[in-house]
């Protein structure tokens, strides 16, 4: 590592790797790091079908499409009385081919950014911490503390840098910026099975989204190559945890409620450890300052259940990174230059949102939605897939709104 850089990307994740890969493209002397040695374990496995353009922009299509990653070509939802919803195939709705996308190992996914990233000319070390990020007297960042794998530490400037450290938020916290949403208070319980029973056909790797019989949880199902399936269990903090009990004993308890899951898992074997993560809704009050800007979980985090993440770390990597690029252009790394892309990101991302709402409404059921109002089958299609900067959904919510207010519904 150097003294000093243009750009410094903390986070190796798909928002850090997509951000240094644009920037060293454009020329930036750009440094990536990573806490973890690469490649490293990572849920969240499902992608968007728009994530085709970030990654044709990222020249990483065909190396995904070689990868030997199960094909994603389907979403399908299973009532909390184990009723299963017509599949929504992305081909009705795009004949293209980015309607189909992948579920992928986030460790061979991530690593692959990673290395892209270095190709393109950028300086990525793993298995380095950041310590501290500087700011002058003006409240410019000017620079990182790290720490490299044999605890040496490096004071290293630069001129912008890029928070992409997920869920630990560092600049967010640092500066008090993180805003946890209550009602999104959840925590995910999940492993991996052998040889559960997937759908069939084009179905065959579907992202499947089960409720328990009380749809006070639910449960994912994201076939994956090999034989394998990341299942995952996500509900309330309280109602999951308050209990005491053990998370392999409450994730248990909550498939004996789950007659859609129980089916599939019969002749299926559980693989590896449970696994735990508080998944807290949050946003961040201010995204972007005077040299630097958040990007991926460190801007926010919204819910796994549609399996938005990858998709809107990636797109916030590159509109984030040509905003960067552009400042540099106009030497210009101010706060209002750095944040240009954002108000248009939430505007789009607005909509995932209140598809999480609605699904988190007990009141809700996107089956009986479609027999109500089979002409939104389209502009639901359109959410799953992630084309979300295009149209507004206006009426599609609010005739779930109205949907969910009518008797016996």
């Amino acid at each position: 590592m150097k003294a000093y850089y243009d750009c410094i990307v903390i986070g190796g994740g798909p928002a850090g790797g997509a951000a240094a890969a644009i920037l060293a493209q454009s020329e930036l002397d750009t440094l990536l790091i990573e806490r973890e040695p690469m490649p490293r374990f990572h849920v969240g496995e499902s992608l968007m079908p728009e994530t085709y353009w970030a990654l044709d922009r990222l020249g990483v299509n065909e190396r995904v499409r070689q990868a030997g990653f199960q094909s994603k070509k389907s979403v399908q939802f299973v009532t909390h009385k184990g009723t299963e919803s017509e599949p929504f195939f992305f081909r009705d709705h795009d004949s293209r081919q980015c309607s189909s996308t992948w579920q992928v190992e986030r460790s061979e996914f991530d690593k692959m950014l990673f290395d892209r990233a270095g190709e393109l000319g950028a300086e990525c070390c793993d298995s380095t911490r950041l310590v501290d990020v500087h700011f002058d007297s003006d409240g410019r960042a000017t620079g990182v503390v790290l720490r490299d794998a044999d605890g040496k530490q490096h004071e290293i400037g630069c001129r912008v840098v890029i928070d992409a450290t997920g869920q630990q938020s560092f600049i967010a916290n640092k500066l008090g910026l993180k805003q946890i949403d209550p009602r999104l208070k959840k925590v995910a319980i999940w492993t991996y099975y052998r040889d559960a029973v997937r759908g069939e056909g084009d179905n065959e790797g579907a992202t499947i989204i089960l409720n328990t019989e009380t749809k006070d949880a639910w449960f994912w199902f994201i076939p994956l190559s090999r034989g394998m399936t990341s299942i995952g269990c996500v509900g309330d903090t309280d109602y999951l945890l308050k209990s005491g009990k053990k998370p392999e004993d409450v994730f248990i308890e909550q498939l004996r409620m789950c007659p859609g899951l129980q089916r599939r898992l019969e002749p299926a074997t559980r693989l590896g450890e449970i696994r735990t993560a508080k998944e807290f809704s949050y946003s961040t009050k201010q995204h972007a300052g005077d040299g630097w800007v958040l990007i991926g979980d460190a801007f926010g985090f919204i819910d796994p259940v549609y399996s938005s993440g990858v998709y809107f770390a990636l797109e916030m990597g590159i509109r984030a990174a040509d905003a960067v690029v552009e400042g540099f252009a106009n030497n210009d790394l101010s706060a209002a230059q750095l944040n240009t892309w954002t108000e248009e990101f939430k505007e789009g991302a607005q909509w995932v949102r209140k598809l999480v709402d609605a699904f988190y409404s007990k009141e809700f059921s996107i089956g009986r939605f479609m027999k109500m109002h089979p002409e939104h089958r389209g502009r639901v299609t359109d959410l799953l897939i992630g084309r979300i900067f295009e149209d507004s959904a206006e009426q599609l919510f609010a005739d779930m709104e109205s949907s969910m207010q009518m008797p016996g519904t």
